[in-house]
């Protein structure tokens, strides 16, 4: 499959197969097009540029770069355990209007996981884990910095079964920075290896949403703290992750505010959620579209400036980034990656958390639903078949399980929305490929 696309008159091909992008003219991108049956006029295009354009295009097939035969074996997953998600509190001390998690209850008791649940779960990975010698754990809520003594305890254990079993444990977290304390930042840069801390951008923006439990705003209660943690990261790894709604569909700003506050590692998230005033909807997806283009310009004005930053839906490798295979079995939610409440039970990932039909488990009793896990076992690139003729599935990998099963009652089928909002980005992002190659020059 070869994508063609027109980004503010510049013109790109981009091989599926191979991964490939190379840039062209109007009249080659016009010509292409009508090869692929689009009805386009080439009336204007001489004999003589017809033969370039096809000597071309031969020369990038004799490389292996254009019309690249698709992978299409299935990849086999691995049956060990590779990472775990802990819900480490199902309680928060705000009450986010849009939160899937239910303000942090998940639809049922505000509660704490002990720190015998959380070692458990610590040892239920180790034991699951096969040879896999890199083991990840995400402190996840909820507000997981209300449980900070817990993470703690939890974390030096992990650390002395490394000594025992010669695995090695990589830690992250989210928090909403409200309880991001001098102690807690001494200890995340010690131990985790990323941390994504929640901010959704502009005052006004972030105050609307994210609210306190008395109703306030948390953004003074909040900014300040962000500020301190990266600065005093260093070189490690970090997300100011914020969420936009159908209430700021103007969220550049929001993305540049984030920037000019010194944050250099953003990443700005659609809204999942079912209340009817926030959702992002059909009709949004055409501002949505001019906002991705605004914040490219934004985007590299500022990296023209020497002033860039990284941002989370930009970011695009198409010659080191993960391997063929792995773009196809994605994100291996419900195989490889598992959530842990916080009486134990496993779910998939996260965001099946609390729903019956996903219960796989306990971590108390160490085995997993076969019948579940093969579900998604199974799962991948390959049996989403409304991806078949998408020119990005190799680079979204078929969308989120979750989300495409509470949008559409089925794992396999792509919730559309996020469709057409990852096909703009990834075009954006191979623009903003060949424009950072075309100033470095």
């Amino acid at each position: 499959m070869v994508h063609i696309f027109n980004y503010k008159n510049n013109y790109y091909i981009y091989d599926v197969g191979s991964g490939s992008l190379h840039e062209c003219d109007e009249n080659t991108a016009k010509y292409l097009l009508a090869q692929q049956g689009e009805k386009v006029d080439i009336s204007t295009i001489t004999e003589e540029e017809i033969k370039e354009i096809e000597e071309g295009v031969a020369a990038l097939k004799k490389e292996g770069l254009y019309e690249k035969e698709e992978i299409s074996a299935y990849p086999m997953k691995s049956g060990d355990v590779k990472a775990l998600c802990l819900h480490i509190c199902h309680d928060c001390n705000l009450r986010c209007r849009y939160c899937f998690a239910d303000e942090g209850a998940y639809h049922a008791q505000r509660e704490f996981m002990s720190e015998q649940t959380a070692k458990r779960a610590i040892d239920f990975l180790i034991e699951n884990s096969g040879n896999r010698k890199i083991l990840e754990a995400d402190f996840f809520g909820g507000e997981p910095l209300m449980c900070l003594k817990t993470i703690k305890n939890v974390v030096a254990y992990a650390r002395e079964r490394e000594k025992q079993t010669g695995k090695k444990f990589l830690f992250t977290t989210t928090t909403n920075a409200l309880l991001l304390n001098d102690e807690a930042i001494e200890f995340f840069n010690a131990e985790m290896e990323n941390v994504v801390l929640s901010l959704d951008g502009r005052k006004e923006v972030h105050d609307a949403i994210r609210k306190t439990v008395n109703g306030k705003g948390s953004f003074d209660l909040v900014i300040n703290n962000v500020k301190k943690f990266v600065q005093s990261r260093g070189d490690k790894s970090y997300y100011v992750r914020g969420t936009f709604t159908s209430k700021n569909l103007d969220f550049s700003n929001d993305v540049i505010f984030l920037a000019e506050n010194g944050f250099d590692s953003i990443s700005m998230e659609p809204v999942v959620t079912p209340i009817e005033d926030l959702a992002i909807k059909e009709e949004h997806l055409s501002s949505i579209c001019n906002e991705y283009e605004n914040l490219c310009e934004k985007y590299l004005d500022k990296y023209k400036k020497g002033e860039g930053f990284n941002f989370f839906h930009f970011n695009i490798d198409l010659e080191g980034g993960p391997c063929l295979s792995k773009r196809v079995s994605a994100c291996g939610a419900g195989n490889e990656y598992f959530s842990v409440t916080p009486n134990g039970d496993i779910y998939p990932c996260h965001q099946f958390a609390g729903e019956e039909k996903f219960l796989m488990g306990n971590v108390y009793e160490g085995k997993i639903n076969a019948d579940i896990r093969k579900q998604f076992a199974t799962s991948c690139l390959f049996t989403r078949k409304k991806c078949d003729g998408c020119f990005a599935k190799f680079i979204c990998s078929g969308g989120c399980s979750a989300n495409n099963y509470h949008y559409t009652g089925d794992i396999e089928t792509p919730y559309e929305i996020t469709c057409e909002m990852m096909k703009k980005r990834a075009e954006i992002a191979m623009h903003i490929l060949a424009e950072k190659k075309r100033i470095k020059k």
